[in-house]
């Protein structure tokens, strides 16, 4: 997690609405702490919820999902211009 801490810093030197959440004097200086925010467990959860999430899951097919990929990107003709045989 990355944090970045200011210190000293003039009121009057803030975004305003920074300004406006801090009730102090004007000529007051202040520490100022940004921290990254962790993602919330909420929003991966609400990605389970779709019901499309998992739909192929129990397909026989996509068990080796590389395989399946390589099945679907291979060309549909052979070098010497056969089809290829699936």
């Amino acid at each position: 997690m990355n944090t970045v801490v200011i210190e000293h810093v003039a009121l009057n030197e803030l975004p305003a609405a920074w300004r406006a959440q801090l009730h102090v004097a004007k000529n007051t200086r202040v520490t100022v702490r940004i921290e990254e925010e962790e993602t919330e467990p909420a929003a991966q959860a609400a990605l389970a919820d779709n019901p499309l999430f998992g739909m192929w899951q129990d397909r026989e097919a996509t068990a080796d999902v590389a395989a399946y990929a390589r099945e679907l990107r291979a060309p549909r003709y052979n070098v010497d211009g056969s089809r290829r045989e699936d």
